[in-house]
């Protein structure tokens, strides 16, 4: 993404001088739909050398649609994502040509329409909304001039999707913080979802899940995760479930725009299970927190084995859930509100008491404050192991769990949010494989660390009651001495503390003598 970050910033500027005084909200499905809308159109472009090659020139003729639309489906080299087919009145060229028309608006709708009925899989997840009255047809027309700006390379291996991805990816969190309290429903920060990814490591082949998917940015970061260190696609298997039909659709298009194969449904996924039967190997998920309207389905009874969870609070609801979806290897990496590492409400505190002496813990850690869009509520990482002895690949460490306290990391990048850096979340996830390491590999470097990590034993949680919270374990950091003697340090700061004190003491007295100037005594 760093590469184009420039480009990024540039066009989100743009774009945001266009908003006027559109709600972001509202503004947001505007700009991503034309994103969308160019990256379909982009990747159809792509194809047409194979339509060439297969049909030849006449390949545009109506009689071939069938035949173009197999090319489509199909993928023609190991990094290429397949195509949609994208009908002539929905091709970025002829709308783009149009963008200065007063029936611009509608032209988008129709081209919309035309996409998803050519391609069941997008049925009902484009926005279908531009012709509105209140939607400036002048500032769309700006918008479609400045969407279509983005340079492309071009031909069998052209990588615009790429760039159209990282535009999609990055303009979502811009919303997210635009949006404010709201945005954190549908985007979760990718510094948490990177420090996820990264500490769960997913493999290729394998399974992913999210039951609170959002806008699918759990699904890219570990899609990229492997790409970046397998060197090729992942070709993981993706399934997500989301509750607002809204996000939904933005999770639908966030992945199609990475050429991303996912089955994701719409439902409450604690009521209403969309997949039922499906066990993974990983679970990568940010619910909301602390949510105390709510339902789950008591017929489940194999997914609430370790107590029902209180009417108030979803937090160990949403736990059970994911632990119910792991394969007999699985791990899961969930994001969750502080509280639930120490909450006694209800049957919180026997719950987990019985995910601890089931040796389902793995690692516990403590983030920063300041994270998240959409709460100032401090947060917490809980992975979660199935097996956590016979898996030849990691070390057999039953009945121990790794605390983390990672409070003190992370740096401001706004007046009111922090981000974990690159460093930060190696630290942490460094931290986390060396300690589940195998033994055989030589490769376990992992030591306790004052105030940051520490390995204790279940026999150590169960003394603090079962609470989770690193705090409780790590050894306190020591100060290192500054070499003043006390007596020496005390006389300077009750110097300094008279010299505070004098001053507050002279502001004071100005302001009773300038209230005085005007009729008013204190």
């Amino acid at each position: 993404m760093t590469d184009n970050l420039e480009l990024e910033k540039t066009l989100w500027q743009a774009a945001d001088k266009l908003r006027n005084n559109m709600d972001a909200a509202e503004y947001k499905h505007v700009v991503l739909g034309l994103i969308f809308l160019k990256y379909i159109s982009d990747a159809f472009d792509t194809k047409v050398p194979y339509f060439i090659d297969e049909i030849g020139v006449d390949w545009e003729n109506e009689k071939y649609v069938e035949e173009i639309k197999d090319i489509c489906k199909s993928s023609n080299s190991e990094d290429e994502a397949t195509a949609f087919y994208v009908p002539p009145p929905a091709r970025w060229k002829w709308l783009q040509g149009r963008a200065k028309l007063p029936t611009i608006g509608k032209d988008i709708d129709d081209a919309m329409d035309a996409i998803e009925k050519d391609n069941p899989t997008l049925k009902g997840v484009l926005p279908k909304d531009y012709a509105r009255p209140a939607l400036d047809k002048q500032r769309l027309g700006e918008l479609i001039d400045l969407i279509g700006s983005i340079t492309l390379s071009k031909g069998k291996e052209g990588k615009g999707k790429d760039v159209l991805g990282f535009v999609f990816e990055y303009f979502l969190g811009q919303f997210a913080d635009a949006e404010g309290k709201k945005g954190g429903q549908f985007y979760t920060p990718q510094s948490i979802v990177k420090i996820l990814v990264d500490m769960l490591a997913p493999e290729p082949e394998k399974r992913v899940y999210d039951g609170a998917c959002g806008s699918g940015g759990m699904f890219v970061q570990s899609e990229r995760f492997i790409e970046m260190h397998e060197h090729r696609k992942g070709k993981i298997s993706i399934f997500g479930q989301e509750s607002n039909p809204t996000t939904y659709k933005l999770a639908k298009m966030n992945l199609a725009i990475r050429g991303i194969d996912a089955k994701i449904e719409l439902g409450d996924t604690l009521m209403n299970d969309k997949f039922p039967e499906l066990k993974v190997d990983y679970v990568i998920a940010n619910p909301p927190f602390n949510v105390s309207d709510y339902n789950i389905n008591k017929a489940e009874t194999h997914k609430w084995k370790y107590g029902i969870p209180p009417d108030g609070n979803a937090n160990y609801a949403w736990l059970q859930h994911f632990i119910s979806k792991l394969a007999p290897y699985g791990t899961a990496g969930i994001v969750l509100a502080n509280g639930s590492m120490s909450s006694e409400t209800a049957t919180e505190g026997q719950i987990r008491k019985e995910l601890i002496e089931n040796d389902l813990v793995d690692c516990m850690v403590s983030l920063p404050s300041q994270l998240f869009y959409n709460t100032q509520i401090p947060a917490c990482l809980w992975f979660l192991a199935r097996d956590k002895g016979k898996n030849k690949k990691w070390r057999a460490r039953q009945n121990e769990i790794l605390f983390i306290d990672a409070r003190e990391l992370g740096t401001m990048i706004s007046r009111k949010q922090k981000e974990l850096s690159e460093k930060d979340i190696a630290k942490i996830s460094d931290t986390y494989h060396n300690w589940r390491a195998s033994a055989d590999t030589g490769t376990n470097e992992y030591k306790d660390m004052a105030g940051f990590c520490k390995s204790a034993t279940i026999e150590d949680v169960r003394k603090n009651n079962y609470i989770l919270t690193p705090g409780r374990y790590i050894d306190f950091k020591e100060v290192a001495e500054d070499g003043i003697a006390f007596d020496e340090k005390m006389t300077t700061l009750t110097q300094t503390l008279k010299e505070q004190m004098q001053k507050a003491y002279e502001l004071d007295e100005a302001i009773k003598l300038n209230l005085a100037k005007i009729g008013y005594v204190l």
